[in-house]
């Protein structure tokens, strides 16, 4: 499966259902200039006591009345031992997707929960200390490899939302983001047992969970 074509077609899409609603709306809704900047506040704080440091950032545009496009960006680091792995891997990545209001605030139209869907990339650089393999006489041992560099893609969900803090520009974004690794690229056909942005990948679905503190522009 070529990610290219992927995200290809994902963008066409994409771009041909806004173009779609532009024109349905264009009575009713015309498009200003309006962003919302958050940082993840939960991964940044949960990284100081675990292995894992992520930091991550979104910006996200509403481009009609229901339908948000946003962008997450940043660079997790990681360990994985398990099962006589000993891997690691770092770098950042990217993902790119959009949501839809599926119930507002009548007040403020940004308030509300959601749902929609994202594609993600990661390019980073892996290295295994050791991979079990079978040595002579069935009995285990281990291996290892120098560092590499690798990219990842995947498709996710995001089911979340948003509230306004008292009458300020600041909000809180809550979301959970069901993944789905698609592609990655291997070293010596051995599959990635961390992914950035993706998470642990020794399978190929994973759960991701964000907490951050928005502001509007």
């Amino acid at each position: 499966m070529n990610p290219k074509l992927i995200f290809t077609f994902f963008f066409s899409l994409m771009f041909s259902f806004a173009l779609a609603q532009q024109d349905t709306l264009a009575k009713k809704w015309k498009y200003e200039p309006n962003f919302m900047v958050g940082f993840d506040v939960l991964n940044a704080g949960v990284g100081v006591f675990s292995d894992r440091k992520l930091f991550q950032a979104f910006v996200s545009s509403r481009i009609s009345k229901k339908i948000h496009a946003v962008a997450e960006g940043g660079f997790e680091k990681n360990i994985y031992q398990k099962n006589g792995y000993d891997a690691a891997a770092n770098g950042p990545f990217l993902k790119l997707g959009a949501f839809y209001m599926l119930a507002n605030d009548k007040e403020n139209v940004l308030n509300g929960f959601y749902a929609g869907g994202k594609l993600g990339g990661s390019f980073y650089t892996q290295e295994y200390k050791a991979v079990p393999v079978r040595g002579f006489g069935g009995s285990e041992t281990s291996v290892a490899f120098p560092s590499s560099s690798q990219s990842s893609y995947w498709v996710e969900g995001t089911v979340g939302g948003r509230v306004q803090l008292f009458d300020s520009p600041f909000y809180i974004d809550v979301n959970m983001q069901p993944r789905y690794l698609v592609f990655s690229t291997t070293q010596e056909e051995i599959k990635p047992m961390i992914v950035p942005g993706f998470g642990k990948s020794s399978a190929k679905f994973n759960m991701g969970f964000s907490w951050n503190v928005a502001y509007h522009f």
